[in-house]
């Protein structure tokens, strides 16, 4: 049985149900969170996904100003499409570099928890 993949839609919410179960996960005692660990894997793993998240953003600008240069958007605000495409473009930049940022400083809280161990 051949599988369907999903859709940028389908696997962003995906990720989004993923963090809020995260969030339930880390706010309450034996949620996951025993050793320090622990801790560490977790925060490797979100440095991970924040490092993956510039290029979907590169991608999903470059979709949409593909459409725009294609003829293919039209906008409801009553603006000149062309400011809708650069507040999109902008918005996906700055975003991209906020992540980069971001990732930055759960590399550094990563390795700061690196020498922790659990204490009996």
């Amino acid at each position: 049985m051949t599988r369907r993949m999903m859709t940028a839609v389908e696997l962003s919410d995906a990720a989004a149900e993923a963090i809020r179960q995260l969030n339930h996960a880390t706010g309450k005692p034996g949620g996951g969170l025993e050793y320090p660990g622990d801790a560490y894997s977790t925060v490797a793993n979100l440095k991970t996904l924040v490092q993956r998240l510039p290029q979907a953003l590169e991608q999903i600008e470059a979709f949409i100003t593909s459409l725009h240069t294609d003829g293919h958007l039209t906008s409801d605000r009553g603006r000149p499409i062309e400011d809708e495409i650069d507040a999109i473009q902008a918005g996906l930049k700055w975003a991209a570099g906020d992540a980069e940022l971001l990732a930055e400083r759960l590399d550094q809280a990563h390795s700061a928890l690196s020498p922790l161990g659990y204490a009996e």
